[in-house]
């Protein structure tokens, strides 16, 4: 081979890399992580399960990762720095520690990838390019409400327990219990941004459940220890919903305890139905998830991100309370139609 032709060969090879290295995103493959607080948790499996899909649909590259249990902060910053590692395009994020994970998200974004926060905002929610998830405060107020109106004049007597979500206290842990207080008519909220008693005499007991049956259970011990004639217990889902009946349950208390929760999974609804459960909020996982994916494809081939819900600081993907014992002047739907729309 003569040194021209040489030449002319590496010169079209050199270009052709250049060209390749210039693609864009969308042509090159779009590559996305999504982050849950666990992979057990229905919630986060139904989110699993929209999230593959779409991305399925569009061609995006999607790896998840989990946390081991609710508020494992460690394992999800692992997390963040595979999907920087990766050159992730965008990552959706259900933080276990609203707070601790700023400085990782920080570096993601900094290296140029989108961070869409689902379920639970960040603190400060700036720190997240955008937030898809339920009003989560307005979810907890619903329950609220419809607690309220079934009591009655009994409202104004009643002994309320919180079974909360972690020590840390994630935005979603206190927007659901403020919400609560709030529906409830409890207005003495001196701190919006954590849980606390705030001197009504009705709330008298908060314990922390890590979302699941077996907390659920031993927060509801807790609380009938501290005040055996408990008569509303507020839970932050589903799974610690289960746990605290069957703690009421062992102590011949199941009838007379009125028990809230925010969800809206397939198994909640059946405990509606069945009376466990007297309104659960139900929320959309599938849809915040599905639509992170689309975000991110946007993102991808636009460079154009997702904006909130006129008047938030999110885009609120719906709360729906869900009873088959309607209050006046709260919204609701039939554990009938709850069981259309409910996942897991």
């Amino acid at each position: 081979m003569t040194h021209t032709v040489l030449k002319s060969v590496l010169v079209g090879a050199s270009a052709l890399a250049l060209g390749a290295m210039a693609l864009p995103a969308s042509a090159a493959g779009v590559g996305a992580c999504l982050i849950t607080k666990t992979d057990t948790n229905p919630f986060f499996v139904k989110m699993k399960e929209g999230a593959t899909a779409k991305a399925k649909e569009l061609g995006i590259d999607l790896k998840s990762y989990a946390g081991k249990i609710d508020g494992d902060n460690e394992s999800q910053v692992s997390a963040i720095e595979s999907c920087i590692a990766d050159g992730a395009k965008g990552i959706l994020l259900v933080p276990s520690d609203s707070k601790a994970i700023v400085d990782s998200v920080k570096k993601a974004r900094d290296a140029g990838i989108l961070v869409i926060a689902l379920d639970t905002p960040l603190e400060p929610v700036e720190a997240a390019d955008a937030t898809f998830a339920t009003d989560n405060f307005k979810a907890g107020e619903l329950i609220g409400k419809w607690a309220n109106m079934a009591l009655g004049d009994k409202a104004k007597a009643a002994k309320i327990a919180y079974l909360d979500l972690n020590p840390s206290q994630p935005t979603v842990d206190v927007l659901r219990d403020q919400g609560f207080m709030s529906g409830f008519g409890i207005s003495k909220i001196e701190n919006p941004t954590k849980i606390q008693d705030y001197g009504d005499a009705r709330n008298v007991c908060h314990d922390v459940t890590n979302g699941n049956e077996e907390g659920g259970r031993s927060a509801m011990e807790n609380c009938l220890q501290k005040e055996p004639m408990i008569d509303v217990v507020y839970t932050i889902n589903e799974p610690a919903a289960a746990g605290a009946y069957e703690a009421l349950k062992a102590v011949g208390r199941e009838k007379d305890v009125l028990l809230v929760s925010v969800d809206g999974g397939c198994p909640g609804v059946k405990n509606v139905a069945e009376g466990v459960i007297g309104a659960t909020s139900q929320q959309y996982p599938l849809k915040m998830a599905a639509m992170g994916i689309e975000a991110i494809k946007k993102f991808a081939d636009t460079g154009e991100k997702p904006k909130p819900t006129e008047g938030k600081k999110f885009f609120d993907t719906g709360a729906t309370l869900v009873t088959d014992k309607p209050a006046s002047g709260v919204e609701s739907i039939d554990t009938k139609k709850g069981k259309e729309l409910c996942w897991g």
